[in-house]
């Protein structure tokens, strides 16, 4: 506690530290704020009543949102519109030449990028909003009924809300600590977690609950989980660079060991997204049919703790890993740098060989990374038949546990870096040895 106490003022010592940290949570609060801002001529009152059980697609959106997607909030459609344009563009960057050579041409390809994505998250959010206006607000929590220019005007506020967001993100990035995207995210998610202890809590507490004994297992259990994450986002395979001797004048450079420290979960939180929204689409279809061979099909989707669902989810997890690992990791790039900066692998051949070793070692730590995902996934699941209500359950695992670990592990890591600039201890500092982070990635 006292060595926290120390830290916690070594942080309040420096002072572009302690600015970032207090301009990231100012950010984060006006953020907070909006989310509760409702469109103007909507009835909280009547929206609130008519609000039906969320599930599916409708309940992913609305965390990542941080409820605002249920409120009808200025900031309904919150940051999702930008990680979809963030995704197109990453996957552009696989097929299309033009994008792939912005990716190579260093910080003005990534400020073309960025541009692009922006004015595509316009578009997205652009088509996105009369949707959401369709879909998620009755026309009895309209005052005065639905109207063209109802329409309109909560059109263009999404939009700017959205615009606005995507700014407060950035801002955060750039004048924050942290990566200011997945904080908006996980603050949003982090939002429901009091409500969902809360609830558990009085739930067992109830006749025939458990007790407080069976809720102080779930609490241990929660912490298990989050020990299970930290080693799946942490872990790492460590490949050995030796980078070849150069003489300059009288300089020696290179002839230093490096690594490169593969992921055994590149991929992060994708796969669970990808697989998530495939799930979701026999619900989709069935509400456009009245095709009753459907509703048997359909209900082996319906029962998020069901074997089957569990079944296919986890399959398709380990799917995506693979595919979208093969995306953002490329061999073949990784080799060509290599051997343009004078580094090989001790024992491969520079060039082709390199690349096909790189990639043999991605096909197998990737593996075991995609059945860790594919665990975490569907423990919610397990939660759900443990009798744990579905507001706490969801931070068993899935997609909410993945970003709550993974985003704070890379502020924290941040905060460390600007501590250990400044020749103070870190965050962990019982963990530490020879100047080395309490936080290592845990090699496989």
């Amino acid at each position: 506690m006292k060595d926290l106490i120390n830290t916690l003022k070594n942080i309040y010592k420096i002072e572009d530290l302690r600015l970032r940290i207090l301009t990231t949570l100012g950010f984060l609060l006006i953020y907070r704020l909006g989310s509760f801002v409702v469109l103007p001529g909507v009835d909280p009152e009547i929206l609130e009543s008519s609000k039906g059980a969320q599930t599916g697609l409708t309940r992913l959106l609305n965390m990542f949102a941080g409820g605002a997607f249920s409120r009808a909030s200025v900031f309904a459609l919150g940051i999702m519109p930008y990680i979809s344009a963030s995704i197109i563009i990453q996957l552009m960057g696989v097929a299309i030449p033009y994008f792939q050579k912005l990716q190579k041409e260093g910080e003005s390809g990534r400020r073309r990028l960025n541009q692009i994505t922006r004015f595509l998250t316009v578009i997205i959010t652009v088509a996105q909003a009369p949707g959401y206006i369709a879909s998620q607000i009755p026309d009895s929590a309209i005052i005065g009924g639905p109207s063209t220019l109802f329409n309109l005007t909560s059109t263009i506020l999404l939009c700017t809300g959205t615009i606005f967001v995507m700014w407060v993100g950035e801002k955060i990035t750039d004048r924050g600590i942290g990566n200011g995207i997945s904080l908006l995210i996980m603050i949003g998610i982090i939002a429901d977690l009091p409500f969902g202890i809360t609830a558990e809590f009085f739930s067992r507490l109830e006749e025939q609950g458990g007790g407080l004994v069976v809720f102080v297992v779930e609490l241990v259990l929660l912490v298990l989980a989050i020990l299970l994450t930290i080693l799946l986002v942490q872990g790492t395979r460590k490949i050995p660079v030796q980078f070849a001797k150069r003489v300059v004048g009288n300089k020696q450079f290179g002839g230093v060991r490096q690594y490169i420290p593969l992921k055994i979960n590149a991929s992060g939180v994708m796969p669970i997204v990808f697989a998530q929204a495939i799930m979701f689409i026999p619900f989709t279809i069935a509400g456009y049919s009245d095709v009753a061979a459907l509703e048997g099909f359909v209900s082996f989707f319906a029962d998020y703790t069901g074997f089957t669902y569990n079944i296919i989810l986890a399959v398709m997890i380990v799917m995506f890993t693979y595919f979208y690992t093969a995306i953002i990791i490329n061999p073949v790039q990784m080799s060509e740098e290599m051997k343009r900066n004078g580094g090989f692998i001790p024992g491969i051949k520079p060039g082709k060989q390199t690349a096909e070793f790189i990639d043999s070692v991605m096909s197998r730590i990737t593996l075991p990374g995609s059945l860790f995902l594919a665990l975490i996934a569907i423990l919610p699941a397990f939660a759900g038949i443990m009798g744990v209500n579905s507001q706490f359950g969801q931070f068993y695992g899935g997609t909410s546990l993945l970003i709550l670990v993974g985003v704070a592990l890379d502020t924290l890591q941040q905060i460390e870096s600007y501590l250990l600039m400044r020749h103070y201890d870190g965050l962990i500092k019982s963990g530490r040895i020879k100047g080395r982070s309490a936080l290592p990635a845990t090699s496989f």
